[in-house]
């Protein structure tokens, strides 16, 4: 091949090279090779260059590599190179990188023992292959088990799995997974529990036949094949087992580190148990048996745990406890012979000490006699032909026969075991098929192999030979199926081998006859060895350094086999004096029933099983024959025939293989030791299958695989329309050898190195393409880059330029600036210089003259008051000369002026005396007296005038004294003052000299102040910056305490608000999963009820007694009334249940006694979940209620007030409508009688009054209508039949006018209507007016609200500036002003329609009173008999009214029958219920219902509601698998649900009741208890919903979600190999995205179309989209083709379009998306870059809906498509998981499809009023009744 391949040793080209340690080591050319060099120059992956030479005569070139994209594949078949390395190196990537275990390599699954558990064998695994197809999934050994199965049942042909391998390679584990399997998904027929039965040998066989070894500590140390029996319907019936070449020599030997069978340590283990005192064990030290090995313990195992496993096991096989006391005692005295000591008599006897414990202990624990077994220990019979000799035996002998009787022992021991697993898992129901699971040892080669090692690899060269063959005719089938043309593939035939070993004079042969002999021996046996075969066959070897040996070329490698001990093994004898003491126990039946089965007992199955052989075998003996030459045949001869008759089976049955590999020898997790590995490669026969795979075309694609992978090699004229022929001509013109491909029917077939030959032609188109692409961008890219450089520099130049000329313009303007800015700072300079020379002039002339004026001052101020001083004092003594010299003269003028008085008064005194003086007087005395009169006048008025000057005068003088006065006051205070002053003066002066001193004082305290202050003030801002420094410090630190402060109390107030949310998620959580154990209680418990309901059936079919009609009575809920379930005929007896009942209790009353032990607990266990499921439910409702009371309470008062007011409105509208209905009837009656005259003004007015009271009542009914306005539809009805009534009248009264005949009729009636148009005109003017008003008090009302407005705004902006405590307390303050105020307004508005109803009553009362006024004066006044009789009354039609139903329907007892059977059996959805009403049959039931409790008939409603539970079950089950059966009762159940809540009385659901429905609320039963059971048959309803949903779903999500391309020509085609996955390309009949889209749909139309409660579709839609989540992501964990890139955008455009579903239907709100997450999360796992550390954080925070389990899944799946791609590093995956480490979840795998979200049914009342509804005839229930 690699001749052939020599142009693909190119440079760069890799290649394997073989190595000393790693087997094959990677090199990479580094020079083209030419055809004839010797040498090829190659460098290692370390950098290391070498020189690789050929073989000159072979010439053969090393083995080529295969390219990245194919290496980790699935099936090492899908190589293109086939070989050895390629091998090695898949299986190595795949174990080591990729952490997977198993690898298909054509149809043998390849698994590799990780020494560590993995979570890829759970139930979700199980059930995620279950169905598969082999190819579509990653491989596994559930794959495997589930192809067996399916062969089985598809082609009816028994199976066989064939596991092989060597110790520690986990054949066990890998055949107890495979039964596991089957048991998990086939199930029993009966409750027998086969499948737990078969799993449950399994701990049993381990115990005896499993050992320690140095490879493995848990070792089968025999084989077996097991045989599963099937049923027709492909159900566990039952079991057989078949045991080879178990291993009796380790009972009394074991080497270093290894152990005896488990269960004698179990039994030492557990010594101290009471039960086993009297076995008289110990530790296992103290027995031989169990310490040679001197490894009695294995970590991490429980020896005591695993007995009582391996006890249980016994149990549940039915095996008793004292039979296994009686196992248990029999071990424990192989244990005790083997301490028995044997000593030496002489060098031909020995013998046994007296009294040895341990034989007592033998001989006790058996029931046989010391001395007969101490005896025939050391002795032995000899018989002849007519004697018969008792002979010692030496000591070597005697322990010899000890063990060997102790191998005897446990043979039989094990054979009986065998025996009754074998009788516990057989059944007596026909076995329709079997499939078989081989676990054998695979191919041994030790240093020393003897006689066990050749019946091993004896055994595997017929298994080989089998294997080689079956892979050749698949080989053949597959190329005549394609029509291909067919070439004799050469492959390796080992029938030489096994006619070396089994044919005539074969080893075997020779070994018999040697047997035979008297003296034959190993030495005599291999002579006739080395005289018969050495020259005759060359698979036969001499060693050259011995002659007790001999070689033997085997399939897999050549093994020295010595002849020491074969002989012995051959016999395999044992003393029969020894087994006849052991048959003579008569205390102990088990012993003799262990060697009376060998004599006497068949297998179950009829056929021989294998028995003890060889030292280390046990091949059992041929139970089916007796003679005494049968039982005499060799170990050799039983092992041959049992070995035929297993090929035999095998050969009848369709094979599949299973090679498992043992990784290494240290039991190192994930530790690869490539020597090792090739080793079990070559010898399990995996290399054989690739050989014969690349002897002919291993690799094969389908057509459209091909197109779609290599459509890039083809040109565009070369596509044509058949695909076929496009690929015919293509590969004719890429590869010119026609031999190295062929043309199938469906498939084109290639030789080794074509696919990598084409993949490397499409990786240097696309390699190509991408450089020229890179190419053109590079272009593209670098001409932007210049252009944009281009721009960017005329810019930068545009801008530089512009910022020069702007600097130059800058700096022009600068310097004139500058310029200017010099001159007006120079002259500024020049004059504040000026000025302050000027200032300082005008400062010191201003003081010089401010001086001189003040000295001035001074001189003149002291001239003033020294003149003024003068004046004064000159004054004063002016003043004081001037009174002197005045009093002087006024006392010399009184001197004077008295003397002349004096004078003159003795003038007069001497005159009066004397008469002629008087008259001398008189004489002129008159004149005198008038001109003195005058005088007087003249005096008088001269004294006025200066009586009036003098006036003047005074005041003048007055105003001068006081002028004076003041001046003098003044004067004499300055005269005070200057005295003051002078005295001051002169204080002032001695104060001002003490001033001085103390100034000289305060001078000197002032320097030593300042010095002090300079000090202290230095000190103290020292210590202001420290306590500046401190108080910063304070402050920061205050800060940060507060910043902490506030970090901690956010904190705490988002751990709070954490808390409380997680404990409000515990709550809901805790809450679900009550409700999830209570609903799968519900579905443990209805499945129950089902298996009773088919065993009662079973019974009664299998009774003579029982009746064609039968009847079954169904296991309730919780209710203790008796139930009806309905057959077809519904017409049965009582007496027939009866006895159909007891004939099958009498059948298995136990089996129902169980049932109803079993039912019992169930019902218990649901009542408790119940009463804990309503704790939690009321606890969830309490907490939400808390959150729900501050709404309440706002809305509480005024809820409340419209309530009343609604009430009070509602009541006082009745009153009026009742009364207007009189006063018509009334008005109509006198009408009628015609007692009125129609055209009569007063009753036109009167009618006309009626009217518009009629329709001020119909606003009134408006506004109650808007009150209510949930019963706007009913209101609407009554509204409209009002007005039909009201508007009946005018038109009957025109009637009447156009009839009048009579000419006063029609001028009465001209009047009227003048009266009527005027009475019109004025209401239609008040009604104007009234909208006027309105119009004005709306406008107002604006006005109102414009000013509340910008009150609002001012009160907002004015609380803004509050702080915020006063704006909470200012908007409270006018929250409740406002509000006070619109509760004030709303009761004025009461108070106003209070009046105005008032106002309405006393007209009507008054109308009333006139109304009958008239009618009895007309009818006084008017009317006659005769004309009641004669005139006929058409005036006016009377409506009739319709009858008022209550919403009840009355049926018959007898019609109960026929109620259900019509309404709920024989009703089709698809038929007569999709034109239904949504729920009408729960409506119709519940209104039956409703009458039974109206009638308050209890039997009727108990029976009523038992039919229709029972007959709903029924239809469920009938067609349980119907979606649109099981969605129409879902919602009826539902509907019916509803109405008992809502009818049911309580306050609760009666919230959104109309008064007629509380009307029509049940009122003598309380229905509770039913309430629960309907729920739970809606429970049950929903999740049968759900299944059905999942079955028609399941088949769509893989291929909808993960293989159709949803965008063409985003995934590739990779090569596959033979086990062929599904392809990914569209076929026809392959479901798409599309079909899931349209099947959602599907079921949400029903579902809407049925009246399904809105929130029951969102439970039903999140439950698909978790379904549809689950199952694609669980296939991506398990599908290794399907991680990649390309398949990640698909995903994600895929859940995008289910997003855009749920946005369409208005689902998103659901919580549906929420679980598609870990789907969303896994496709972007794939997308996202995968490298560096950020990569990894940005993984770990992006995929926390992920487990890490998942994560490092898929990260180890990740799978390149094309080579661009890169894989996922192992550090990188470590570093993802060192990252997740930390996290707290379940370490399982893949998601539970099988969980159902607990379902909640949320109240939902209906506004359907039950009166209203109609029963369509099409339901053919004419005998239901309306009440």
């Amino acid at each position: 091949m690699n001749q052939e391949l020599y142009y693909m040793f190119v440079k760069l080209a890799r290649v394997w090279i073989p190595d000393a340690e790693e087997v094959w080591k990677s090199a990479a050319l580094t020079k083209n090779y030419e055809d004839g060099d010797g040498s090829l120059q190659l460098a290692l992956e370390d950098g290391t260059n070498l020189e690789h030479k050929l073989d000159p005569k072979t010439k053969n070139l090393p083995y080529l590599r295969n390219p990245d994209i194919l290496v980790g594949e699935n099936d090492l078949t899908a190589l293109s190179y086939l070989h050895e390395p390629a091998v090695l190196h898949n299986l190595k990537v795949r174990f080591i990188d990729s952490k997977l275990i198993y690898t298909y390599c054509g149809i043998v699954l390849v698994a590799i023992n990780p020494y560590e558990s993995l979570p890829i064998y759970g139930s979700d695994i199980i059930n995620a292959y279950s169905g598969q197809n082999m190819g579509d999934m990653d491989p596994h050994i559930f794959a495997v088990a589930e192809e067996a199965y399916k062969q089985m049942a598809r082609d009816e042909r028994n199976q066989s799995i064939i596991v092989s391998g060597e110790s520690g390679a986990g054949k066990t584990v890998s055949a107890k997974y495979a039964m596991r399997y089957f048991a998990t998904v086939s199930g029993t027929t009966s409750e027998a529990n086969v499948e737990q039965k078969v799993l449950a040998s399994n701990p049993i066989m381990e115990a005896i036949g499993n050992a320690k070894t140095t490879r493995n500590d848990n070792s089968s140390r025999f084989g077996k094949y097991i045989e599963i029996g099937f049923d027709p319907r492909y159900r566990i019936i039952g079991a057989n087992m078949r045991t080879y070449l178990l291993e009796k020599s380790r009972v009394v030997f074991q080497a270093d580190e290894e152990r005896n069978y488990h269960i004698f340590y179990q039994l030492c283990a557990s010594a101290h148990l009471p039960e086993l005192k009297d076995l008289r064990l110990g530790s296992a030290n103290d027995f031989l048996y169990t310490r040679q090995g001197r490894s009695p313990v294995i970590e991490g195992v429980d020896d005591t745990k695993e007995l009582s496993t391996t006890r249980h096991a016994f149990t549940l096989l039915g095996v008793n406890e004292s039979y296994q006391m009686g196992l248990f005692q029999v071990l424990a005295a192989i244990l005790h012979l083997g301490n028995v000591e044997v000593k030496d008599r002489d060098s031909d006897s020995s013998v046994i000490p007296p009294n040895n414990s341990h034989l007592t202990a033998f001989c006790e624990l058996v029931g046989v006699s010391y001395q007969d077994m101490s005896h025939w220990l050391c002795h032995r019979k000899l018989r002849t032909a007519t004697e018969t000799y008792i002979k010692t035996v030496p000591r070597l002998q005697a322990v010899n026969s000890r063990d060997a009787l102790a191998k005897h022992v446990y043979a039989k021991l094990f054979s009986w075991i065998v025996e009754h697993v074998n009788k516990a898992l057989v059944t007596n129901i026909k076995q329709r098929s079997f499939i078989g699971v081989l676990d054998i040892y695979g191919f041994e080669t030790f240093e020393i192999n003897s006689f066990e090692q050749f019946c091993i690899n004896y055994a595997n060269e017929k298994l080989q030979q089998q294997f080689n063959m079956h892979v050749f005719k698949l080989e053949q089938e597959e190329y005549m199926r394609e029509e291909i043309p067919w070439t004799l593939i050469d492959f390796y035939d080992n029938q030489p081998c096994i006619n070396l070993i089994e044919a005539k004079m074969g080893v075997l042969d020779l070994l018999d006859e040697e047997c035979k002999m008297p003296k034959g021996s190993d030495e005599s046996w291999a002579q006739k060895l080395y005289n018969t075969h050495l020259k005759t066959c060359s698979l036969f070897q001499k060693p050259r350094l011995s002659n007790r040996a001999f070689i033997i070329q085997h399939f897999a490698d050549k093994v020295e086999y010595q002849c020491e001990g074969f002989l012995e093994k051959n016999k395999d004898t044992v003393n029969e004096e020894q087994i006849n003491v052991l048959k003579a126990s008569k205390k102990f039946p088990l012993l003799v029933e262990l060697f009376q089965d060998g004599e006497k007992a068949v297998s179950p199955t009829g056929q021989p099983q294998g028995a003890g052989g060889r030292t280390r075998l046990s091949v059992k003996p041929d139970k089916g024959r007796t003679s005494s030459r049968e039982h005499k045949k060799t170990v050799g001869c039983q092992f041959r025939n049992s070995l035929q008759m297993l090929m035999d089976t095998l050969n009848a049955t369709t094979p599949h293989y299973v090679r498992c590999i043992k990784p290494n020898d240290f039991k190192l997790a994930f530790s690869f030791d490539p020597m090792r590995a090739v080793q079990q490669l070559r010898a399990c026969g995996v290399l054989e299958t690739i050989r014969i795979s690349a002897a002919g075309f291993p690799s094969r694609w389908t057509y459209q695989e091909f197109y779609s992978r290599y459509r890039v090699l083809m040109k565009q004229k070369d596509v044509l329309q058949d695909k076929r022929l496009t690929c015919r001509n293509v590969l004719e013109f890429l590869v010119q050898d026609q031999d190295k491909y062929q043309f199938g029917k469906t498939k084109i077939f290639f030789r080794a190195g074509q696919v990598a030959y084409l993949e490397k032609l499409r990786s240097d188109k696309l390699r190509v393409a991408c450089v020229r692409i890179q190419k053109t961008i590079r272009c593209w890219l670098a001409r932007k880059k210049f252009l944009r450089q281009r721009r960017s520099a005329i810019t930068i130049q545009r801008f530089t330029r512009g910022f020069q000329a702007r600097c130059l313009a800058k700096f022009m303007r600068r310097t004139s600036a500058a310029t200017t800015i010099q001159k007006y700072q120079r002259m500024c300079v020049a004059r504040r210089r000026y000025r302050q020379k000027q200032a300082a002039a005008l400062a010191m002339q201003t003081i010089l003259r401010a001086y001189m004026a003040r000295q001035k001052y001074r001189a003149l101020l002291r001239e003033s008051k020294a003149v003024v001083i003068q004046k004064h004092a000159r004054g004063l003594l002016a003043r004081r000369r001037f009174k002197r010299c005045l009093r002087a003269i006024v006392y010399l003028q009184c001197c004077l002026r008295r003397m002349r008085a004096r004078w003159e008064l003795k003038k007069l005194k001497i005159e009066a005396r004397s008469v002629e003086h008087f008259k001398k007087l008189n004489i002129g005395m008159e004149n005198k007296i008038m001109q003195l009169q005058r005088r007087i006048d003249e005096q008088n008025n001269n004294h006025r005038a200066t009586v009036d000057k003098l006036a003047t005068l005074e005041a003048g003088h007055a105003a001068d004294s006081e002028r004076m006065r003041v001046e003098v006051t003044r004067l004499r205070g300055v005269e005070e003052d200057a005295r003051n002053n002078a005295n001051r003066a002169n204080s002032l002066q001695g104060e001002l000299e003490r001033l001085k001193k103390e100034l000289a004082t305060t001078q000197k305290e002032k320097k030593t102040i300042e010095d002090w202050a300079t000090k202290y003030r230095d000190e103290m801002e020292k210590m202001v910056s420290e306590l500046k420094s401190q108080n910063g410090l304070l402050k920061s630190e205050k800060d940060d305490l507060n910043r902490m402060i506030q970090e901690q109390r956010q904190q705490m107030t988002e751990q709070m608000a954490r808390a409380i949310a997680e404990e409000t998620q515990q709550l809901e959580t805790d809450l679900n999963e009550e409700r999830s154990r209570y609903q799968n209680l519900l579905t443990e418990h209805l499945r129950l009820e089902e298996k009773h309901d088919d065993l009662k059936e079973e019974m009664a079919l299998s009774s003579n007694t029982s009746r064609p009609g039968h009847r079954r009575t169904d296991s309730t809920h919780s209710s203790n009334e008796s139930e009806y379930t309905y057959n077809s005929e519904y017409a049965e007896a009582d007496e027939g249940s009866r006895v159909s009942e007891d004939s099958g209790r009498g059948m298995d009353t136990n089996l129902t006694l169980k049932l109803q032990k079993r039912l019992g607990e169930l019902e218990q266990d649901k009542q408790q979940l119940r009463d804990e499921l309503e704790n939690k439910e009321e606890l969830f409702q309490r907490a939400r209620a808390r959150d729900d009371v501050e709404h309440k309470k706002a809305r509480g008062a005024e809820l409340e007030y419209e309530s009343l007011k609604r009430q009070e409105l509602e009541s006082e509208n009745k009153k009026l409508k009742h009364n207007l209905a009189e006063m018509r009837q009334s008005l109509l009656g006198n009408q009628a009688t015609g007692a009125g005259a129609p055209g009569s003004p007063a009753y036109k007015v009167l009618l006309d009054q009626l009217n518009s009271s009629s329709e001020e009542l119909d606003v009134r009914k408006e506004e109650v209508l808007i009150l209510r306005s949930q019963l706007v539809s009913q209101k609407e009805a009554t509204h409209h039949k009002d007005e039909k009534e009201t508007m009946t009248e005018p038109t009957h009264h025109v009637v009447d006018v156009s009839k009048l005949k009579d000419t006063d009729e029609i001028k009465q009636a001209y009047v009227g209507l003048k009266d009527t148009n005027r009475l019109l005109e004025s209401q239609l003017q008040a009604q104007r007016r009234s909208y006027d008003n309105e119009t004005e008090g709306l406008r107002s009302e604006l006005q109102n609200v414009k000013e509340e407005n910008n009150r609002q705004q001012q009160l907002l902006a004015q609380n803004l500036q509050l702080p915020p405590e006063a704006r909470i307390e200012a908007s409270l303050q006018h929250e409740i002003t406002r509000l006070t105020n619109e509760n004030l307004d709303l009761m004025e508005q009461l108070e106003k329609q209070d009046k105005t109803i008032r106002k309405l009553k006393k007209q009507l009362k008054v109308y009333s009173k006139r109304i009958g006024e008239m009618g009895v004066g007309q009818t006084e006044g008017q009317t006659s008999p005769g004309q009641m009789v004669d005139e006929p009354v058409r005036a006016v039609s009377i409506p009739r009214r319709e009858k008022d139903f209550q919403g009840m329907l009355e049926y018959k007892r007898q019609d109960e029958l026929k109620l259900v059977k019509n309404l709920i059996l024989e009703l089709k959805p698809r038929g007569v219920a999709v034109n239904l009403i949504p729920g009408l049959p729960a409506y119709i039931l519940f209104m039956c219902l409703r009458h039974a409790d109206y009638v308050n008939d209890d039997e009727k409603v108990r029976t009523l509601l038992a039919s229709t539970i029972n007959c709903i079950k029924k239809i469920l089950k009938k067609r349980g698998d119907d979606f649109e059966t099981v969605s129409f009762w879902l919602a009826n159940t539902c509907r019916f649900l509803h109405c008992l809540k809502q009818y049911s009385g309580d306050e609760v659901f009666m919230k959104h009741n109309s008064a007629r429905q509380n009307e029509h609320c049940l009122s003598n039963f309380d229905l509770a208890e039913y309430r629960q059971v309907i729920s739970d048959l809606a429970i049950q309803i929903y999740q049968q919903l759900i299944k059905c949903m999942e079955n028609i779903l399941q088949a769509m999500i893989v291929s909808g979600m993960l293989e159709h391309e949803t965008i063409q020509g985003v995934s590739g085609v990779k090569p596959t190999g033979l086990r062929k996955r599904t392809s990914s390309i569209a076929d026809e009949g392959m479901y798409t995205l599309e079909s899931i889209l349209r099947q959602l749909g599907a079921f949400h139309s029903t579902m809407c179309q049925h009246g399904t409660d809105p929130e029951l579709i969102k439970q039903v839609v999140k439950q698909q989209f978790y379904i549809i989540g689950a199952v694609t992501l669980n296939n991506l964990l398990l599908r290794k083709d399907m991680c990649s890139w390309s398949k990640g955008m698909q995903i994600r455009y895929n859940v995008s379009q289910l997003e855009e579903w749920l946005r369409d239907k208005n689902l998103m709100a659901c919580g549906a998306k929420e679980t598609l997450e870990p789907l969303i999360q896994a496709a972007q796992l794939l997308q996202v870059k995968k490298k560096t550390d950020e990569d990894a954080e940005a993984i770990c925070s992006m995929c926390h809906a992920l487990t890490t389990a998942q994560i490092v899944k898929v990260l180890n799946l990740y799978t390149p498509v094309n080579e661009f791609e890169e894989r996922v590093s192992v550090s990188f995956i470590r570093t993802i998981q060192t990252r997740l480490r930390g996290r707290c979840e379940s370490p399982q795998l893949l998601m539970d499809t099988k969980v159902i979200y607990p379902v909640t049914f949320p109240f939902n009342p209906s506004a359907l009023a039950l009166e209203t509804i109609q029963i369509p005839s099409s339901l053919n229930l004419g005998f239901l009744v309306r009440v």
